[in-house]
């Protein structure tokens, strides 16, 4: 099919629309709710477009295409009528100094002043306008909200609905519904396809900027897998690249005494959750299927809509808890610290880790083990408020006593790699079954794969049927809570399960940099899974630092302590709200 776009012809497929061929071809049309993940609902019209033969101007988003179509992009009465729609969005914006600061590049500030709009006014339709949070998570600023209602259609698609819209006109806004059947489970998607940062995280940032600078106090910071293959894309890098050695040294330029992989920690859940596995299989009446349990947003989601399913979860405790646990015990005995001294950072692509790093379960010598949480879109705030250039920045090592793990603890950023790091420990564990060669031994055989590439993928949901050491093994993967409706009727079917509440797991995390979308997901997934198959140590039963921390966390008896948590049935979340009355002038 043939067009017209600026008057240059270019080719589209039928069924394409004006924005979609556009960008496809170079061609550059503004938008602001639009986001390849979502229905298309052209509420913001920025993308407006001339057709020719046509009285009205067309939304490029939602128009489709048609052969010999003419379509006039930036004529003057589109760059009227954008800066036009422009004006009244940002008339329902209020800038607040540093609200948009985790979004230097906002498309909205961006296009704002492209197109000269005059912000001088503070708009009394948002007088009143409520903040809502939820736990220590995420929150939705009314005030800032031009309702787009991505907010409600991302949380729609996860399968929860607890966003929704209410009143009409001047009155309306997005809130939490008020059915108590219905709760938040802090994955964030929201603040991902949130295009002026109405939907965000509650930052953590001003706070780890200032313990930054206390003399007392041992700063250090953990960076989790998928960090290393999105952070870049914040400046300019290309998506996927992998900056784990530049992360290392900007993180020291900020600050911190101490820098770790979180991959490490991952490596404990994997050793841990595998000889979970082995337990139940040894069991003649084991309860199946072994549910992951990594994913805070998951276990949230398990604990208040399906209680039933908490004997099923694996006790095992996420990566950056397991690491955090190793530091203020194994490393600071090793290093002679003061563990309470010790403050614990964690970078990382989610936004549901600064629930869980608050749960009082995971709680050391009463008191938590990971003290602040930052997600990949602060970090990037930190590194360019503080004028690094991360770009340039060379690569560095962290600290040499935890190591950055195997490649199995690489791809728990991806959906299927928390599964796939667990069974190819499994599939060793099974095959020593009944010889005298120690479990942790590098010596292959048939059984003990390196790939389970049957688990592998950024399809909704996945199935498969190993077997190994002559037994059958039945796996489930859920990629995104709104595709766990298609495997719950059938739980029993399977041995084990792996949930991740993101679309493609924490590579789409609620934390990740903006724009995230499916073409993105799949470039950060390839990355992991290069780095996966790079790696010489590829399985976590080969990393002898982390056997080392592991035994002796077991000769202690600690491992209840530092190794497992337990889950319990939870009532609605917490929600705290409050009314912004300020009248704040805006400032360009």
């Amino acid at each position: 099919m043939k067009l017209k776009i600026n008057n240059k012809q270019i080719t589209g497929r039928a069924g394409q629309t004006i924005l979609e061929i556009a960008r496809e071809n170079g061609i550059e049309i503004p938008s602001l709710c639009y986001h390849p993940d979502l229905e298309v609902q052209a509420n913001c019209r920025v993308c407006a477009v001339e057709i020719k033969g046509r009285i009205n101007l067309a939304t490029a988003c939602s128009t489709v295409a048609v052969a010999g179509m003419e379509v006039l992009t930036d004529s003057p009465r589109v760059r009227q009528a954008r800066r036009t729609n422009l004006e009244l969005i940002f008339g329902a914006h209020v800038e607040k100094c540093g609200h948009c600061s985790y979004f230097y590049d906002c498309e909205l500030l961006k296009l704002s002043r492209k197109y000269k709009v005059p912000i001088n006014r503070f708009s009394d339709r948002k007088q009143g306008r409520r903040t809502y949070r939820f736990d220590q998570a995420v929150e939705v600023d009314g005030t800032q909200c031009f309702d787009c209602r991505n907010c409600v259609t991302a949380c729609a698609r996860q399968g929860i609905n607890y966003l929704e819209v209410v009143g009409s006109g001047i009155n309306q806004e997005i809130r939490p519904t008020r059915d108590k059947s219905i709760a938040c489970v802090y994955c964030g998607q929201c603040t991902l396809h949130c295009p002026v940062a109405a939907a965000q995280e509650q930052g953590n940032w001003s706070a780890v900027e200032k313990i930054l600078s206390a003399k007392d106090k041992i700063v250090v910071a953990q960076f989790a897998p998928a960090v290393r293959v999105s952070l870049g894309e914040e400046f300019g890098l290309p998506v996927g690249t992998n900056c784990e050695g530049k992360i290392y040294t900007a993180l020291k330029r900020l600050g911190f005494a101490h820098v770790f992989d979180i991959n490490f920690g991952a490596d404990i859940t994997t050793m841990t959750e595998a000889e979970e596995f082995m337990d139940r299989w040894r069991q003649p009446q084991a309860v199946w299927p072994l549910m992951t349990s990594c994913c805070p947003s998951w276990v949230a989601y398990a604990e208040f809509y399906h209680p039933e399913l908490l004997p099923h979860l694996t006790t095992a405790r996420s990566p950056h808890i397991h690491l955090a646990g190793a530091i203020k015990t194994y490393w600071a005995e090793k290093k002679k610290l003061d563990p309470k001294k010790i403050v614990v950072v964690s970078i990382v692509p989610c936004t549901a880790k600064k629930y869980e790093a608050a749960r009082p379960e995971l709680k050391w010598q009463k008191r938590k083990l990971v003290d602040y949480v930052l997600t990949v879109r602060e970090f990037a705030y930190l590194i360019k408020k503080h004028n690094i250039d991360f770009r340039n920045l060379p690569d560095s090592d962290g600290e040499k006593l935890f190591n950055r793990g195997s490649g199995a603890a690489a791809i728990y950023g991806a959906s299927g790699g928390v599964m796939e790091s667990a069974l190819r420990t499994v599939a060793a564990l099974l095959a020593a079954t009944g010889r005298t060669k120690p479990s942790g031994s590098t010596e292959h055989s048939p059984d003990q794969r390196l790939e389970f590439k049957e688990v592998r993928g950024l399809a909704g949901f996945k199935e498969a049927t190993l077997v190994l050491n002559g037994r059958k093994i039945r796996l489930g993967v859920v990629n995104g809570l709104g595709n766990f409706s298609r495997i719950l009727p059938k739980l029993q079917k399977y041995h084990y399960i792996e949930v991740m509440a993101c679309p493609g797991g924490c590579l789409g995390g609620g934390g990740q940099p903006i724009p995230t979308t499916a073409a993105i997901r799949r470039k950060r997934w390839e990355s992991l899974y290069n780095i996966d198959k790079n790696r010489l140590m590829r399985r976590a039963h080969e990393n002898k630092p982390m056997l080392a921390y592991y035994a002796r966390i077991k000769e202690q008896n600690l491992g209840a302590r530092l190794l497992h948590t337990k889950f319990t049935k939870k009532r609605n979340p917490i929600l705290t709200s409050s009314v912004d009355k300020r009248k704040l002038p805006f400032a360009f």
